[in-house]
């Protein structure tokens, strides 16, 4: 298992606070594109990259500083150690189709499967 999914699974069903760096329709600061959901992660839970464990916030269609909701999935990146939470509102749910649909933007650079509890 790697270790930032090792870090990232006691998170699945908790509710957790993101904070956003990266809000819906910000450039991403290195590559050429536009983040269509906010992108943030969460404080003080370093992972393996040296920066803290990483968040998409789903179903929100508007530019976000800071959000709280659950935790529904793991976005596991296979052969790159940097998982991404996957936080939504309180009482919605997505499927591992909608999900993978909605952050392809992004998770198209990398091979990626769905973890969930």
């Amino acid at each position: 298992m790697s270790k930032s999914l090792e870090l990232a699974r006691p998170f699945l069903g908790r509710t957790v606070t993101v904070v956003f760096d990266r809000p819906l329709g910000s450039n991403h600061p290195k590559w050429d594109f536009v983040y269509e959901v906010n992108y943030g992660y969460v404080p003080s839970t370093p992972a393996p990259d040296g920066a803290e464990l990483d968040a998409y916030f789903l179903s929100v269609n508007e530019p976000l500083e800071e959000a709280t909701g659950v935790c529904i999935a793991i976005v596991h990146r296979l052969g790159d150690d940097d998982d991404k939470l996957v936080v939504v509102p309180e009482n919605v749910e997505l499927t591992d189709e909608a999900i993978l649909e909605a952050v392809h933007f992004q998770e198209q650079f990398f091979k990626s499967v769905i973890v969930r509890r």
